[in-house]
Protein backbone atom coordinates (compact mmCIF):
# COMPACT_ATOMS: atom_id res chain seq x y z
CA UNK A 1 0.00 0.00 0.00
CA UNK A 2 2.91 2.25 0.59
CA UNK A 3 4.34 1.98 -2.36
CA UNK A 4 1.32 2.22 -4.30
CA UNK A 5 0.76 5.60 -2.50
CA UNK A 6 4.43 6.96 -3.01
CA UNK A 7 3.66 6.07 -6.87
CA UNK A 8 0.36 8.09 -6.90
CA UNK A 9 2.05 11.09 -5.38
CA UNK A 10 4.03 11.90 -8.18
CA UNK A 11 0.80 12.32 -10.75
CA UNK A 12 -1.43 13.81 -7.84
CA UNK A 13 1.18 16.65 -7.58
CA UNK A 14 1.44 16.99 -11.16
CA UNK A 15 -2.38 17.03 -11.83
CA UNK A 16 -1.98 20.05 -9.13
CA UNK A 17 0.42 21.86 -10.88
CA UNK A 18 -1.30 25.36 -11.54
CA UNK A 19 -0.30 24.56 -15.75
CA UNK A 20 -2.15 21.01 -15.30
CA UNK A 21 -5.32 21.97 -12.98
CA UNK A 22 -7.89 21.47 -15.22
CA UNK A 23 -6.55 17.89 -15.90
CA UNK A 24 -7.12 17.26 -12.14
CA UNK A 25 -11.24 16.13 -13.48
CA UNK A 26 -11.51 13.34 -14.50
CA UNK A 27 -14.28 13.76 -17.02
CA UNK A 28 -12.15 16.86 -18.62
CA UNK A 29 -8.82 14.05 -18.63
CA UNK A 30 -10.95 11.95 -20.32
CA UNK A 31 -12.08 13.78 -22.98
CA UNK A 32 -8.77 15.96 -23.19
CA UNK A 33 -6.94 12.30 -23.64
CA UNK A 34 -9.10 10.84 -26.12
CA UNK A 35 -9.31 14.03 -27.99
CA UNK A 36 -5.83 14.21 -28.31
CA UNK A 37 -5.37 10.96 -30.08
CA UNK A 38 -7.97 11.86 -32.32
CA UNK A 39 -6.82 14.67 -33.54
CA UNK A 40 -3.27 13.42 -34.16
CA UNK A 41 -5.48 10.75 -35.98
CA UNK A 42 -6.77 13.45 -38.21
CA UNK A 43 -3.89 15.51 -38.50
CA UNK A 44 -2.32 12.06 -40.21
CA UNK A 45 -5.71 12.39 -42.41
CA UNK A 46 -5.36 16.19 -44.09
CA UNK A 47 -1.84 15.45 -44.52
CA UNK A 48 -2.52 12.70 -46.29
CA UNK A 49 -5.02 14.06 -48.45
CA UNK A 50 -3.54 16.95 -49.61
CA UNK A 51 -0.85 14.53 -51.05
CA UNK A 52 -3.24 12.30 -52.19
CA UNK A 53 -5.02 14.93 -54.41
CA UNK A 54 -1.32 16.55 -55.50
CA UNK A 55 -0.73 12.86 -57.13
CA UNK A 56 -4.55 12.40 -58.76
CA UNK A 57 -3.87 14.97 -60.88
CA UNK A 58 -1.45 16.53 -63.65
CA UNK A 59 1.64 18.73 -62.56
CA UNK A 60 0.18 21.92 -64.20
CA UNK A 61 -3.16 21.36 -62.48
CA UNK A 62 -1.86 20.47 -58.40
CA UNK A 63 -2.89 24.10 -57.39
CA UNK A 64 -6.39 24.33 -58.45
CA UNK A 65 -6.80 20.46 -57.17
CA UNK A 66 -5.26 21.57 -53.87
CA UNK A 67 -7.66 24.58 -53.95
CA UNK A 68 -10.58 22.14 -54.29
CA UNK A 69 -10.12 20.50 -51.47
CA UNK A 70 -10.94 24.39 -49.57
CA UNK A 71 -14.09 24.13 -51.74
CA UNK A 72 -15.35 21.60 -51.19
CA UNK A 73 -15.28 21.78 -47.21
CA UNK A 74 -16.14 25.15 -47.23
CA UNK A 75 -19.54 24.29 -48.11
CA UNK A 76 -20.49 22.24 -45.63
CA UNK A 77 -19.15 23.85 -43.25
CA UNK A 78 -20.99 27.26 -43.66
CA UNK A 79 -24.92 25.17 -44.54
CA UNK A 80 -23.98 22.93 -41.16
CA UNK A 81 -22.49 25.73 -39.02
CA UNK A 82 -26.25 27.04 -38.95
CA UNK A 83 -27.80 23.80 -37.04
CA UNK A 84 -24.46 22.44 -35.44
CA UNK A 85 -24.54 25.09 -32.44
CA UNK A 86 -28.00 24.90 -31.85
CA UNK A 87 -27.64 20.94 -31.88
CA UNK A 88 -25.17 21.67 -29.25
CA UNK A 89 -27.60 24.03 -27.27
CA UNK A 90 -30.79 21.54 -27.45
CA UNK A 91 -29.30 17.94 -27.17
CA UNK A 92 -26.60 16.25 -24.78
CA UNK A 93 -23.43 17.29 -26.66
CA UNK A 94 -21.70 13.73 -25.06
CA UNK A 95 -24.40 11.62 -27.17
CA UNK A 96 -23.95 14.29 -30.60
CA UNK A 97 -19.95 13.69 -30.19
CA UNK A 98 -20.82 10.26 -29.98
CA UNK A 99 -22.83 10.22 -33.28
CA UNK A 100 -20.39 12.50 -35.09
CA UNK A 101 -17.29 10.68 -34.60
CA UNK A 102 -18.90 7.89 -35.13
CA UNK A 103 -19.88 8.75 -38.60
CA UNK A 104 -16.01 10.58 -39.17
CA UNK A 105 -14.81 6.89 -38.57
CA UNK A 106 -16.59 5.63 -41.04
CA UNK A 107 -15.65 7.59 -43.49
CA UNK A 108 -11.85 7.60 -42.81
CA UNK A 109 -12.36 3.73 -43.01
CA UNK A 110 -14.07 4.27 -46.62
CA UNK A 111 -11.16 6.67 -47.71
CA UNK A 112 -8.59 3.91 -46.20
CA UNK A 113 -10.51 0.81 -48.54
CA UNK A 114 -11.11 3.22 -51.47
CA UNK A 115 -7.65 3.77 -51.37
CA UNK A 116 -5.88 0.60 -50.59
CA UNK A 117 -8.16 -0.94 -53.41
CA UNK A 118 -6.77 1.66 -55.79
CA UNK A 119 -10.20 2.89 -56.76
CA UNK A 120 -9.60 6.25 -54.82
CA UNK A 121 -10.83 9.26 -57.63
CA UNK A 122 -10.47 12.89 -56.80
CA UNK A 123 -14.33 13.02 -56.93
CA UNK A 124 -14.09 10.30 -54.40
CA UNK A 125 -11.43 12.29 -52.18
CA UNK A 126 -13.61 15.52 -52.85
CA UNK A 127 -17.29 14.07 -51.55
CA UNK A 128 -15.72 12.40 -49.03
CA UNK A 129 -13.87 15.65 -47.36
CA UNK A 130 -16.96 17.28 -47.50
CA UNK A 131 -18.64 14.78 -45.82
CA UNK A 132 -16.05 14.34 -42.73
CA UNK A 133 -16.34 18.50 -43.09
CA UNK A 134 -19.75 17.99 -42.81
CA UNK A 135 -20.24 15.93 -39.41
CA UNK A 136 -16.45 17.54 -37.93
CA UNK A 137 -19.19 20.92 -38.02
CA UNK A 138 -21.61 19.03 -35.90
CA UNK A 139 -18.91 17.80 -33.27
CA UNK A 140 -17.05 20.96 -33.36
CA UNK A 141 -19.61 22.71 -31.11
CA UNK A 142 -20.35 20.21 -29.35
CA UNK A 143 -16.99 19.52 -28.06
CA UNK A 144 -16.12 23.00 -27.53
CA UNK A 145 -19.28 23.61 -25.27
CA UNK A 146 -18.58 19.99 -23.37
CA UNK A 147 -15.05 21.30 -22.90
CA UNK A 148 -15.81 24.38 -20.43
CA UNK A 149 -18.72 22.60 -18.48
CA UNK A 150 -16.67 19.42 -17.51
CA UNK A 151 -14.08 22.27 -14.75
CA UNK A 152 -15.12 25.23 -12.63
CA UNK A 153 -14.60 28.62 -14.14
CA UNK A 154 -11.68 29.37 -12.23
CA UNK A 155 -9.80 26.77 -14.07
CA UNK A 156 -11.46 27.87 -17.52
CA UNK A 157 -8.70 29.33 -18.71
CA UNK A 158 -6.27 26.97 -17.59
CA UNK A 159 -8.67 24.10 -19.89
CA UNK A 160 -8.76 26.50 -23.20
CA UNK A 161 -4.60 26.72 -22.98
CA UNK A 162 -4.42 22.73 -22.48
CA UNK A 163 -7.13 22.52 -25.35
CA UNK A 164 -4.34 24.32 -27.80
CA UNK A 165 -1.43 22.16 -26.33
CA UNK A 166 -3.62 19.10 -27.26
CA UNK A 167 -4.32 20.94 -30.91
CA UNK A 168 -0.73 21.73 -31.15
CA UNK A 169 0.54 18.43 -29.68
CA UNK A 170 -1.71 16.56 -32.77
CA UNK A 171 -0.62 19.05 -35.00
CA UNK A 172 3.05 17.94 -34.57
CA UNK A 173 2.24 14.64 -34.19
CA UNK A 174 0.07 14.03 -36.87
CA UNK A 175 1.86 15.37 -39.80
CA UNK A 176 4.98 13.86 -38.73
CA UNK A 177 3.61 10.56 -38.46
CA UNK A 178 1.71 10.86 -41.59
CA UNK A 179 4.80 12.09 -43.50
CA UNK A 180 6.43 8.69 -42.32
CA UNK A 181 3.66 6.88 -43.14
CA UNK A 182 3.29 8.09 -46.66
CA UNK A 183 6.54 7.36 -47.76
CA UNK A 184 6.75 3.82 -46.21
CA UNK A 185 3.22 2.54 -46.88
CA UNK A 186 1.49 5.05 -48.82
CA UNK A 187 -1.30 7.10 -48.43
CA UNK A 188 -3.65 4.65 -47.35
CA UNK A 189 -2.58 3.37 -44.38
CA UNK A 190 -2.55 6.33 -43.04
CA UNK A 191 -6.49 6.84 -42.89
CA UNK A 192 -6.61 3.55 -41.86
CA UNK A 193 -5.15 4.97 -38.86
CA UNK A 194 -7.13 7.73 -38.42
CA UNK A 195 -9.92 5.68 -38.13
CA UNK A 196 -8.36 3.41 -35.21
CA UNK A 197 -8.03 7.12 -33.82
CA UNK A 198 -11.64 7.86 -33.37
CA UNK A 199 -12.39 4.46 -31.73
CA UNK A 200 -10.58 5.63 -29.10
CA UNK A 201 -12.25 9.20 -28.59
CA UNK A 202 -15.27 6.91 -28.70
CA UNK A 203 -14.20 4.67 -25.92
CA UNK A 204 -13.44 7.95 -23.77
CA UNK A 205 -16.65 9.63 -24.21
CA UNK A 206 -18.48 6.66 -23.37
CA UNK A 207 -16.65 6.67 -20.25
CA UNK A 208 -17.47 9.56 -19.10
CA UNK A 209 -20.08 10.07 -16.68
CA UNK A 210 -22.40 12.78 -14.58
CA UNK A 211 -21.36 15.24 -17.10
CA UNK A 212 -23.81 18.21 -18.49
CA UNK A 213 -25.77 17.64 -20.51
CA UNK A 214 -26.39 21.16 -22.29
CA UNK A 215 -25.70 24.52 -21.46
CA UNK A 216 -26.69 25.48 -17.74
CA UNK A 217 -30.74 24.92 -16.85
CA UNK A 218 -31.51 26.69 -20.14
CA UNK A 219 -32.04 23.78 -22.97
CA UNK A 220 -32.30 25.48 -26.74
CA UNK A 221 -35.75 25.75 -28.33
CA UNK A 222 -35.04 23.57 -32.24
CA UNK A 223 -36.52 26.56 -33.47
CA UNK A 224 -35.10 29.39 -36.50
CA UNK A 225 -35.04 32.11 -33.49
CA UNK A 226 -32.69 29.99 -31.44
CA UNK A 227 -30.16 30.24 -34.36
CA UNK A 228 -31.48 34.00 -34.82
CA UNK A 229 -30.30 34.64 -30.80
CA UNK A 230 -26.62 33.06 -31.45
CA UNK A 231 -26.20 35.53 -34.21
CA UNK A 232 -27.81 38.39 -32.25
CA UNK A 233 -25.52 37.71 -29.50
CA UNK A 234 -21.72 37.58 -31.26
CA UNK A 235 -22.72 40.56 -33.75
CA UNK A 236 -24.12 42.83 -30.62
CA UNK A 237 -20.91 42.15 -29.21
CA UNK A 238 -17.73 44.28 -30.69
CA UNK A 239 -14.80 41.94 -28.61
CA UNK A 240 -16.45 38.58 -29.96
CA UNK A 241 -17.36 39.94 -33.22
CA UNK A 242 -13.91 41.25 -33.45
CA UNK A 243 -12.02 38.13 -32.86
CA UNK A 244 -13.67 36.19 -34.93
CA UNK A 245 -12.90 38.72 -37.55
CA UNK A 246 -9.52 38.50 -36.96
CA UNK A 247 -9.58 34.81 -36.93
CA UNK A 248 -11.12 35.11 -40.38
CA UNK A 249 -8.95 37.26 -42.08
CA UNK A 250 -5.77 35.72 -40.99
CA UNK A 251 -6.82 32.36 -42.20
CA UNK A 252 -8.19 33.66 -45.34
CA UNK A 253 -5.14 35.27 -46.18
CA UNK A 254 -2.39 33.17 -45.03
CA UNK A 255 -3.24 29.69 -45.60
CA UNK A 256 0.05 28.56 -46.70
CA UNK A 257 -0.53 25.30 -45.66
CA UNK A 258 -2.70 24.19 -48.70
CA UNK A 259 0.21 24.62 -50.83
CA UNK A 260 2.55 23.02 -48.96
CA UNK A 261 2.77 19.99 -51.20
CA UNK A 262 3.60 22.20 -54.58
CA UNK A 263 6.46 23.75 -51.92
CA UNK A 264 7.70 20.26 -50.93
CA UNK A 265 7.43 18.95 -54.07
CA UNK A 266 8.59 21.98 -56.63
CA UNK A 267 10.31 24.44 -54.51
CA UNK A 268 12.43 22.89 -51.79
CA UNK A 269 12.17 19.33 -53.58
CA UNK A 270 12.21 17.88 -50.27
CA UNK A 271 9.89 14.55 -51.10
CA UNK A 272 7.41 13.54 -48.78
CA UNK A 273 9.64 13.10 -45.67
CA UNK A 274 10.36 17.04 -45.92
CA UNK A 275 6.76 17.41 -46.57
CA UNK A 276 5.82 15.51 -43.25
CA UNK A 277 8.49 18.25 -41.35
CA UNK A 278 6.94 21.02 -43.22
CA UNK A 279 3.67 20.38 -42.36
CA UNK A 280 4.51 19.58 -38.23
CA UNK A 281 6.91 23.05 -38.19
CA UNK A 282 3.67 25.20 -37.33
CA UNK A 283 2.84 22.59 -34.60
CA UNK A 284 6.36 23.11 -33.17
CA UNK A 285 6.35 26.61 -32.44
CA UNK A 286 2.88 26.33 -30.91
CA UNK A 287 3.12 23.24 -29.02
CA UNK A 288 6.05 24.97 -27.18
CA UNK A 289 4.35 28.17 -27.06
CA UNK A 290 1.40 26.56 -25.63
CA UNK A 291 3.28 25.42 -22.95
CA UNK A 292 4.16 28.12 -21.98
CA UNK A 293 0.66 30.15 -22.14
CA UNK A 294 -0.69 27.62 -19.73
CA UNK A 295 1.42 29.02 -16.99
CA UNK A 296 1.28 32.60 -18.21
CA UNK A 297 -2.08 33.33 -19.59
CA UNK A 298 -3.24 35.11 -16.00
CA UNK A 299 0.05 37.46 -16.31
CA UNK A 300 -1.30 38.43 -19.85
CA UNK A 301 -2.76 41.85 -18.99
CA UNK A 302 -3.15 43.92 -22.02
CA UNK A 303 -4.73 40.94 -23.86
CA UNK A 304 -6.09 42.58 -26.58
CA UNK A 305 -2.92 44.43 -27.85
CA UNK A 306 -0.92 40.99 -27.50
CA UNK A 307 -3.56 39.88 -29.64
CA UNK A 308 -3.60 42.26 -32.07
CA UNK A 309 0.18 41.88 -32.54
CA UNK A 310 0.11 38.06 -32.46
CA UNK A 311 -1.78 38.42 -35.86
CA UNK A 312 0.35 40.47 -37.42
CA UNK A 313 3.31 38.64 -36.59
CA UNK A 314 1.87 35.23 -38.07
CA UNK A 315 1.48 37.40 -41.21
CA UNK A 316 4.70 38.29 -41.13
CA UNK A 317 6.35 35.10 -40.86
CA UNK A 318 4.07 33.60 -43.37
CA UNK A 319 5.33 36.27 -46.05
CA UNK A 320 8.97 35.41 -45.07
CA UNK A 321 8.28 31.66 -45.61
CA UNK A 322 6.94 32.20 -49.27
CA UNK A 323 10.04 33.76 -50.35
CA UNK A 324 12.58 31.18 -48.47
CA UNK A 325 14.86 29.22 -50.31
CA UNK A 326 15.57 26.95 -47.94
CA UNK A 327 13.86 23.98 -46.23
CA UNK A 328 15.63 24.66 -42.64
CA UNK A 329 14.41 28.74 -42.93
CA UNK A 330 11.02 27.56 -44.04
CA UNK A 331 10.51 25.48 -41.22
CA UNK A 332 11.21 28.33 -39.02
CA UNK A 333 9.80 30.88 -40.59
CA UNK A 334 6.12 28.51 -39.94
CA UNK A 335 7.61 27.32 -36.40
CA UNK A 336 7.13 31.28 -35.90
CA UNK A 337 4.05 31.51 -37.33
CA UNK A 338 3.05 28.61 -35.34
CA UNK A 339 4.18 30.68 -31.68
CA UNK A 340 2.34 33.80 -32.80
CA UNK A 341 -0.93 31.69 -33.96
CA UNK A 342 -1.08 30.15 -30.64
CA UNK A 343 -0.72 33.38 -28.36
CA UNK A 344 -3.88 34.74 -30.77
CA UNK A 345 -6.00 31.30 -30.45
CA UNK A 346 -5.68 31.10 -26.90
CA UNK A 347 -6.38 34.84 -25.88
CA UNK A 348 -9.29 33.88 -28.70
CA UNK A 349 -10.73 31.41 -26.79
CA UNK A 350 -10.20 32.82 -23.55
CA UNK A 351 -12.03 36.22 -24.64
CA UNK A 352 -14.83 34.19 -26.07
CA UNK A 353 -15.65 31.98 -23.59
CA UNK A 354 -15.53 34.16 -20.64
CA UNK A 355 -17.58 36.47 -22.68
CA UNK A 356 -20.57 33.77 -23.42
CA UNK A 357 -22.90 32.08 -21.40
CA UNK A 358 -23.24 28.86 -20.81
CA UNK A 359 -26.75 28.00 -22.81
CA UNK A 360 -25.33 30.53 -25.94
CA UNK A 361 -21.69 28.68 -26.20
CA UNK A 362 -22.83 26.04 -28.87
CA UNK A 363 -24.58 28.31 -30.87
CA UNK A 364 -21.20 30.86 -30.04
CA UNK A 365 -19.11 28.08 -31.60
CA UNK A 366 -21.29 27.73 -34.57
CA UNK A 367 -20.79 31.43 -35.59
CA UNK A 368 -17.67 31.30 -34.93
CA UNK A 369 -17.03 27.62 -37.19
CA UNK A 370 -18.32 29.99 -40.08
CA UNK A 371 -15.03 32.49 -39.23
CA UNK A 372 -12.08 30.05 -38.22
CA UNK A 373 -13.32 27.21 -40.70
CA UNK A 374 -14.83 28.99 -43.62
CA UNK A 375 -12.15 31.31 -43.62
CA UNK A 376 -9.04 28.35 -44.24
CA UNK A 377 -11.49 26.97 -46.81
CA UNK A 378 -12.08 30.14 -48.71
CA UNK A 379 -8.54 31.02 -48.28
CA UNK A 380 -7.12 27.53 -49.68
CA UNK A 381 -9.54 28.46 -52.59
CA UNK A 382 -8.03 31.80 -52.88
CA UNK A 383 -4.44 30.68 -52.99
CA UNK A 384 -4.69 27.91 -55.35
CA UNK A 385 -6.17 30.32 -58.28
CA UNK A 386 -3.29 32.70 -56.91
CA UNK A 387 -0.35 30.17 -57.40
CA UNK A 388 -1.73 29.29 -60.41
CA UNK A 389 -2.26 32.16 -62.06
CA UNK A 390 1.34 33.75 -60.20
CA UNK A 391 3.14 31.16 -58.67
CA UNK A 392 3.19 29.69 -54.88
CA UNK A 393 5.74 32.31 -53.95
CA UNK A 394 3.15 35.15 -55.20
CA UNK A 395 0.26 33.40 -53.49
CA UNK A 396 1.90 33.18 -50.07
CA UNK A 397 3.89 36.41 -49.75
CA UNK A 398 0.56 38.57 -50.75
CA UNK A 399 -1.28 36.65 -48.42
CA UNK A 400 0.95 37.24 -45.25
CA UNK A 401 1.11 40.86 -46.73
CA UNK A 402 -2.98 40.90 -46.39
CA UNK A 403 -3.41 39.69 -42.87
CA UNK A 404 -0.81 42.07 -41.99
CA UNK A 405 -3.29 44.76 -43.17
CA UNK A 406 -6.46 43.69 -42.58
CA UNK A 407 -5.57 43.54 -38.29
CA UNK A 408 -4.31 46.90 -38.18
CA UNK A 409 -7.72 47.84 -40.13
CA UNK A 410 -9.87 45.46 -37.29
CA UNK A 411 -7.79 47.01 -34.46
CA UNK A 412 -7.96 50.81 -35.62
CA UNK A 413 -12.49 50.14 -36.50
CA UNK A 414 -12.43 48.22 -32.80
CA UNK A 415 -11.60 50.26 -29.84
CA UNK A 416 -13.04 47.93 -27.46
CA UNK A 417 -10.54 45.22 -28.56
CA UNK A 418 -7.04 47.26 -28.49
CA UNK A 419 -8.26 48.44 -24.64
CA UNK A 420 -9.27 44.87 -23.76
CA UNK A 421 -7.76 43.09 -20.61
CA UNK A 422 -7.52 40.92 -18.76
CA UNK A 423 -10.80 40.59 -16.20
CA UNK A 424 -9.87 41.80 -12.75
CA UNK A 425 -7.96 44.68 -14.22
CA UNK A 426 -8.56 48.23 -14.19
Amino acid sequence: MDATRSRALPMSRLLEHRALAALHNRNFRLLWLGTLISMAGSMMRQTALLWQVSLLVPADQKALALGGVGLARFVPVIVCSLFAGLAADAFDRRRVMLVTNGALCLLSATLAVLTLSGQATLGSVYVLAALTAAFGTFDNPARNALFPSLVPREALSNAISLNSILFQTASVSGPLLGGLLIATHGVGIVYACDAASFVVLLGSLWAIRQAPTTGGTTRAKLELRSIVDGFRFVFGRPLIRSSMLLDFFATFFASSTTLLPIFAQDVLRVGAHGYGLLSSATAVGAVLTSLAMAALIERIEQRGRVLVVAVVVYGVVTAAFGVSPWLWLSFVCLMLAGAADTVSTVLRNVLRQLETPDDLRGRMTSVNMMFFMGGPQLGEVEAGLVAQSFGPAAAVVSGGLGCVVAALWIAERTPALRSYRRPGVA
